[in-house]
């Protein structure tokens, strides 16, 4: 009798019959960017010939000044610029970098603590695959920039949001932070002046924080890319100038583009302990290795050579704020607290919802804002994006005319 056994089991191709994801769980369930999607949604209106005014993009509208440009052409025709360099960066951009931080921060890291990045999202998605562990809760402020919660995700770590309103000028409470704080903690993030809210945390605030986490063994991961643009006399201050001892468990992200109008060069930073970058630039070695050399004798020379296109554009969204403060302010429906840094308006539009505009009924300000891109031709980025629904995040980085215009069309829609 011939034995049939073997014939009866299933191969190996056949023993699963369910198809494969084509695309891994971890990177299919990251968010899109909602300030770049809708920056992308606008200027695909405006390609086809539809008169979008965006308020999307959290870029600034300049040029980059014209001495850190001759210094990139420069260093184009260079040939040591040519090759490979040291994966953490230039050992001079690094120098300058250290010395930066000294003049803004009132605190001197060394060199060696410094790592150059891609841009300052390469700097956060470093920072917290470097520090968090699968488990990890990360203490995030709400309102926060929608690729911090995506970075901690990817780190397997889990962002714990706390919302501060606009009652509270988006600025949440040590009381609250407190609340938010179990045994898994390991870091908060701390991003003042603030995306999105343009909020500015006084002195003391800052101080109150960071003894707060020194107590608890927290560590600190603190985005100061917007510390050269406050009004009103407010002051950026950082975590390390009024509580220095934190310094261990700290990470400083930072970068060129906004101060310098340079987001598309891809210039950001890290500084840290000596270990915990260490770490990072190992991790960079296999990621991206070095950041354009061009781009980097750029930043070289935005951070050494003079500040006056600096002082003229922040003079420049110092009065772009003021206006569209104004305007704002007098649509029906919504609260907007004052701004007085970065360069964003987050008004509150819950009073705007619950209304139909042109035969819809608009309940979210997700549904606000795409009605208002509908209708008015206008870019906004909803609330939802930033873990605050019922607001609008408007950047008023872009033309004078093309502000009054957006916020003229965005009222007259309100007000049918």
């Amino acid at each position: 009798m011939t034995d049939n056994t073997a014939a009866a089991s299933p191969s190996p191709s056949s023993a699963s019959s369910a198809p494969r994801a084509r695309v891994s769980r971890r990177i299919g369930s990251i968010s899109e960017s909602a300030t770049l999607a809708v920056d992308a949604k606008a200027k695909a209106l405006k390609a086809a010939g539809r008169p979008v005014i965006g308020f999307g993009a959290g870029e600034p509208d300049f040029p980059t000044p014209a001495h850190i440009v001759a210094a990139a052409q420069e260093a184009a025709a260079d040939p040591r610029n040519h090759r490979y360099s040291p994966a953490a960066g230039l050992p001079e951009l690094r120098a300058a970098i250290a010395e930066a931080t000294s003049r803004t921060d009132g605190w001197t890291p060394e060199p060696a603590q410094v790592l150059v990045t891609n841009g300052g999202k390469q700097a956060v998605y470093q920072t917290f695959a470097t520090l968090l562990d699968p488990g990890d809760e990360v203490i995030l402020p709400a309102p926060y920039w929608t690729t911090y919660p995506e970075a901690i995700r990817l780190a397997g770590a889990v962002d714990v949001p706390v919302l501060a309103g606009a009652d509270q000028d988006y600025l949440p409470t040590l009381e609250q932070l407190e609340a938010a704080r179990t045994e898994r903690t390991k870091a908060i993030l701390l991003c003042s002046p603030s995306n999105p809210t343009g909020s500015v945390m006084s002195a003391a605030q800052i101080e109150e924080l960071g003894r707060w986490a020194l107590e608890h063994g927290i560590w600190v991961i603190s985005d100061e890319i917007y510390q050269h643009l406050t009004y009103d006399g407010v002051l950026f201050t950082s975590i390390l100038s009024v509580v220095p001892e934190l310094a261990d468990q700290t990470v400083l992200l930072n970068g060129v583009a906004k101060t310098f109008a340079m987001t598309g060069w891809r210039v950001g930073w890290m500084i840290g302990p000596r270990d915990v970058i260490a770490a990072a630039a190992n991790l960079q070695s296999h990621l991206t290795s070095n950041v354009s050399n061009v781009s980097q004798r750029a930043a070289l020379a935005a951070l050494s050579g003079p500040m006056d296109e600096v002082v003229a554009m922040r003079e420049a969204f110092d009065r772009r704020r003021r206006l569209i403060l104004e305007k704002l302010s007098a649509i029906e429906g919504f609260a907007v607290p004052t701004p007085t840094g970065a360069f964003y308006a987050f008004p509150d539009v819950t009073g705007a919802l619950g209304r139909e505009i042109r035969g819809t009924r608009v309940e979210t300000s997700a549904e606000l804002a795409a009605a208002v891109l509908e209708h008015a031709e206008v870019a906004a980025v909803p609330g939802e994006a930033f873990g605050a629904p019922g607001h609008l995040r408007f950047s008023y980085a872009l033309a004078d005319a093309d502000l009054v215009e957006g916020v003229d069309r965005l009222a007259a829609l309100l007000a049918e």
